[in-house]
């Protein structure tokens, strides 16, 4: 679901954190200020797929996050930042230290 679909395209990063956490989703995103607020917060919720290394298109997106999600069980993305890159997947743990 696109953040435009719950009213929240002018929604400030925090505002869109909170509300993932309330809806209990994961946030999808290739903007680098959602892993630094949930850093900053100490925060384990919500879960983040964050997109890296350059221009991706919507279909590169959605063609990438079906082959992630295919890979990764669901419980490795609870309480997790999941970084791709288009030739690796990372994970890291919330919160971060």
């Amino acid at each position: 679901m696109h953040a435009a679909e719950l009213n929240l395209h002018r929604a400030p990063d925090e505002e869109i954190l909170f509300r993932a956490e309330q809806d209990r989703r994961t946030v999808v995103t290739a903007d680098l200020d959602y892993p630094r607020l949930l850093a900053l917060a100490r925060a384990v919720q919500p879960s983040l797929v964050l997109f890296r290394g350059g221009n991706w298109t919507e279909a590169d997106v959605i063609g990438r996050l079906r082959a992630v999600l295919d890979g990764v069980r669901a419980e490795e993305i609870t309480c997790s930042i999941i970084v791709v890159d288009r030739d690796r997947v990372r994970r890291r743990k919330l919160p971060i230290e």
